[in-house]
């Protein structure tokens, strides 16, 4: 398991002779939605990388500060046996800026949720590569982090 800092341009240790699944989200509140869907992305392969958005990502997108800052995400998400890597994202801007990371991991496919709100954007990162786009699990209710903040901390 490692943690490892995006710089565009820049090489991440990312091994290739493994199939390599990719997912990416903030997990600032991890919960057993978060688990199930790791623990079957795994399942899809071999190893398992975890592109997590930066704090600015959280404030600007979710328009809240973060529970937890991205190194605390990191760590925890590291304690987790179903991740092998975890890729913490500078703030991306658009869909090029994704584009090029997702060109520099070269996942062999792309794992979401079912109603992912980016699922047409990965879609078209998976095809550029030549991966494959998989719904591993729908959204587990109730299980959601905005939920359970809203409901624990306000």
């Amino acid at each position: 398991m490692q943690n490892q800092q995006y710089i565009p341009a820049q090489k991440l240790l990312i091994p290739a002779d493994k199939k390599i699944i990719l997912v990416g989200g903030c997990f600032d509140v991890i919960h057993f939605g978060h688990l199930r869907f790791l623990e079957q992305a795994k399942e899809m392969g071999d190893y398992l990388v975890i592109a997590l958005e930066s704090d600015e990502h959280i404030l600007h997108y979710k328009h809240r500060i973060p529970v937890h800052k991205q190194t605390e995400r990191a760590y925890n998400l590291n304690a987790i046996r179903h991740v092998d890597n975890v890729i913490m994202l500078p703030f991306l801007h658009d869909f090029k800026d994704y584009l090029q990371l997702v060109q520099t991991i070269k996942p062999h496919i792309i794992a979401i949720t079912n109603n992912d709100p980016q699922m047409i954007n990965k879609q078209k990162q998976a095809d550029v590569i030549n991966a494959q786009l998989i719904i591993v699990t729908n959204i587990i209710e109730p299980f959601s982090s905005s939920t359970i903040i809203k409901n624990n901390f306000t």
